[in-house]
């Protein structure tokens, strides 16, 4: 089978970094880069999604989620298809390559296969997915749920900052929130899902290695830890005699950080951390932190979890502090696909590069699409020390062209599951 690029590999890449460039135009604030569910902005990216679709020889179409969907057909038309794809909302104030990339890099492959006139025994479809950031309804994962059938309906009446419910929002988009379930995919209709997407962290690039096989996307547990002792005077109260609740807290946090450190694959952040109505001469008596512990083994997470509690409630205890817990989320850890790993790690080899395991610490839309198919993705290295939802997220050209030679020939040389 004839390479996906006769052309230098350079061009791949530029291509594919034009794209994005091209895409980050279409947001809501000028200057930074916010694209949230159903705004004008986002209808533009969608248009311009469609535009690079239909050029590449895909036939497209938008579901009653929003997704943007384009297909290659395969050589017998109708037959299963091969997803692809990744998000085009962001968060506020973003890069622009997370989620993106996932979307443009596949575009810019089948527009190659379509100059050659190349068809598959299978079709391939790459899936603009609306909402996975969940910024504007604060409900994550929206399009790849719709296509998975498990988008939960409650979610429609979530309001905007402007009062506004989702509901309202698709319809006066034109779509109709009671046509949802049509977007669902049968489970014969999929062959598997992969997603191309940057780390978003710095392993890829401090081994200085472009590109890494995704084992398992990790599961995640979140809580909110309201401490309430006593305040004081900072003067008049004995440190003996003290009920501090920040001081709890901030035990609480080291304890976290002992607990998950040196367990590979385990991580616990208190990423929010709140003494209310403090002041510089008085004794906290009151603190609110946020705890997340993720893992790509849920057994794995599950026992920090279990130890982080205890371990709150003895704190709590010696340091005569009321605890209030409160679980936010919880989400189980989506291994990928062991048949898909092993061609991603082949197709990787084919093209020169060494082979590099590693588990997401972020969700993505293959946790959703997960209830349909089996799921697998590749990473890409991102620079500027791995940082990622933030304007100084970046990559290079070269990176995405080695992305996009890797993902062909992933492509190229597929094996459905038997």
């Amino acid at each position: 089978m004839a390479a996906a690029f006769p052309t230098p590999a350079s061009d791949v890449g530029a291509r594919i970094m034009d794209w994005a460039d091209a895409l980050a135009v279409h947001t809501e604030q000028p200057g930074m880069l916010t694209r949230t569910y159903l705004t004008e902005a986002h209808h533009g990216a969608a248009a311009q999604l469609t535009a690079w679709m239909q050029d590449a020889g895909m036939t497209v179409r938008r579901d009653a989620a929003g997704n943007v969907i384009g297909r290659y057909e395969g050589l017998e038309p109708g037959a299963p298809a091969l997803l692809t794809g990744s998000h085009f909302d962001t968060v506020r104030d973003a890069g622009r390559y997370d989620g993106n990339l996932g979307v443009i890099l596949p575009i810019a492959c089948v527009a190659e296969w379509h100059r050659q006139g190349k068809r598959f025994p299978f079709a391939i479809e790459v899936v603009g997915f609306a909402e996975e950031e969940g910024v504007r309804f604060k409900a994550t994962l929206l399009g790849s749920r719709a296509i998975a059938g498990t988008f939960d309906t409650n979610v429609l009446d979530n309001v905007d900052e402007s009062g506004r419910t989702m509901r309202d929002a698709m319809r006066a988009a034109g779509f109709d929130a009671a046509a949802l379930p049509a977007a669902a995919r049968a489970r014969d209709s999929v062959l598997a899902f992969v997603e191309v997407h940057i780390e978003q962290g710095p392993v890829l690039l401090n081994e200085g290695l472009p590109l890494g096989v995704v084992t398992a996307i990790s599961g995640a547990t979140r809580f909110i830890v309201e401490l309430e002792g006593l305040a004081g005077h900072a003067g008049t109260v004995p440190m003996e005699l003290r009920r501090d609740a920040a001081m709890a807290g901030a035990e609480i946090g080291l304890y976290i950080e002992r607990r998950c450190g040196g367990t590979p694959g385990l991580v616990g952040t208190v990423g929010q951390f709140n003494v209310p109505n403090g002041a510089a001469n008085v004794v906290p008596g009151r603190a609110v932190l946020s705890i997340d512990i993720r893992a790509g083994e849920d057994a794995v997470r599950q026992s920090a979890v279990d130890d982080v509690l205890a371990e709150i409630e003895r704190i709590g205890a010696r340091r005569n502090v009321r605890v209030q817990m409160r679980k936010t989320h919880e989400a189980g850890s989506v291994p990928c696909a062991p048949w898909l790993q092993r061609q991603w790690a082949a197709a990787i080899e084919r093209q020169g590069q060494p082979v590099r395991h590693l588990p997401s610490g972020a969700g993505h839309d293959a946790m959703a699409v997960a209830a349909i198919a089996d799921v697998a993705m590749l990473f890409v290295r991102c620079g500027n020390g791995g940082i990622s939802h933030h304007p100084t997220e970046t990559m290079t050209a070269e990176d995405a062209a080695i992305a996009a030679r890797v993902f062909s020939d992933f492509v190229e040389h597929f094996v459905p599951a038997p």
